[in-house]
Parts: C-alpha cells; structure tokens; sequence
C-alpha cells in the first residue's frame, strides 16, 4: 500500500441500509474518482458458492470459492463468470448469505488484495463495513454512517417496494437488527467505526445533504494540509 499513499481514499462504513452507497457513489461522481463497493465482492461469493451447492458454514471450500471468484464491475452493472449478477447480488437470500460468508476469516484475508486494488488515480471512494478500521487505514477520510433502526428498515422497505418484492416491515427490522449484531461480533473486522472517523447519522438526512457533509468534510481537510 506504500507505493499508493498518494491516491486519496474516502472510506465510507456503516451498517446494512445506512445509506452508504448511495452517498459513496455521489461523493465519487462529485469528485470524479473510482468507487468500490465491497459488499458486493461478498455477495458474488456469496452467489457463487450458493449457486456451487458449497455449504456456507465451510470455511475452507468459501476461501477457495473467493479465490478464484470471477468477477468483473462495468458502467454500474456487476458481472459473475460473464453473466449479469446486478439484481442477483441484491436479493434478501443473497444479502443473508453475504453476512455469513463476511464473517469468514479466510474469506475476508483472500478479498483484501483485490479491495485494496481499486486504488488508482485520481481517488478512490469505499463503501463498507472495514473500509477504514482495516482495508484502507491510511484513507485521507474515514467516515461511519449511522441511522435509526427504524429509518433503515424503511429504507429497505422502500427498496425492495420498488423493485416490485413485497416485504414485511417487522421481518426487516428482525433481520436487520440479527445482521447489526452479527457483524459487531465477528472476531475479524468487527462493525464498528475506526478511532478517526467521522460519525454522520443519516436518520433525518436526504442523501444528497449526506454526500454533501462527506465532501464538505473531505475538501476541508484538503485545504487544511495545503493540497
């Protein structure tokens, strides 16, 4: 990582539907750099091993499905051995699998290369879980996005309702708060914000008010250190 210290990277963290995606991706189009969503490499190993018939409470047999995953992000669409994965990656069995799956040691340390590869001029945004506490510590910004329980089930709610999947709003907030707790008690990178980041709660936030705090913050600190 020492020969990439000078790409800035915004690492953007927080819980399922904090908003961190759509405010990463906002913030990256704003400054015109790349963007990572790693949640995404997770579900594809997800999807794979689902899609293998490989049994998810196998270590050894995921840490071989990330391996040799083959993927590939192009013009906003994700892609699996070739084939389109966009809304695949997406649905509830798919997110549920990908909790599991991050939970993995061994899956975790064969990702981290291939995160810490999208680093490339001029900049770099990441939306995650660990983005900041482990995969790019040295980011320029370090940001945790929270929001109520409640203010994220809507969210979920919402996203699914437009994608014509019905949802029960008690079973999001039940599965929500399941994954919050499954996440904070992983033994490797935990969900929980890096000692230097910055904490935004979006509960009462648009997204563009959101992506606006982050680049405020980020085009402060620049002015700050003279670049």
């Amino acid at each position: 990582m020492a020969g990439d210290a000078a790409v800035p990277v915004i690492a953007i963290d927080g819980p399922s539907a904090s908003g961190k995606g759509t405010v990463a991706q906002a913030v990256a189009r704003a400054l015109g750099f790349h963007y990572l969503d790693s949640g995404a490499l997770y579900r594809l190993v997800a999807l794979d091993a689902m899609r293998r018939g490989v049994d998810l409470g196998e270590e050894r047999a995921l840490v071989a499905v990330a391996g040799q995953l083959d993927a590939r992000f192009a013009d906003g669409e994700v892609f699996l051995g070739g084939e389109r994965a966009t809304e695949a990656i997406r649905t509830e069995a798919c997110s549920a699998a990908a909790s599991r799956v991050a939970a993995v040691p061994g899956v975790r340390a064969a990702l981290l290369d291939r995160q810490r590869g999208f680093r490339r001029p001029p900049g770099l945004v990441a939306d995650g879980r660990d983005m900041g506490s482990l995969v790019f510590p040295d980011a320029a910004l370090k940001v945790f996005l929270t929001a109520s329980l409640e203010t994220r089930a809507e969210r979920r709610h919402k996203q699914l309702k437009d994608k014509g999947i019905a949802a029960n709003i008690q079973t999001l907030l039940r599965d929500l708060e399941e994954r919050d707790a499954r996440d904070a008690a992983r033994v490797v990178a935990p969900l929980k914000p890096a000692p230097d980041a910055r904490i935004l709660d979006t509960t009462g936030l648009a997204p563009d008010e959101a992506a606006g705090a982050v680049l405020a913050w980020y085009r402060g600190r620049r002015q700050k250190n003279g670049s």
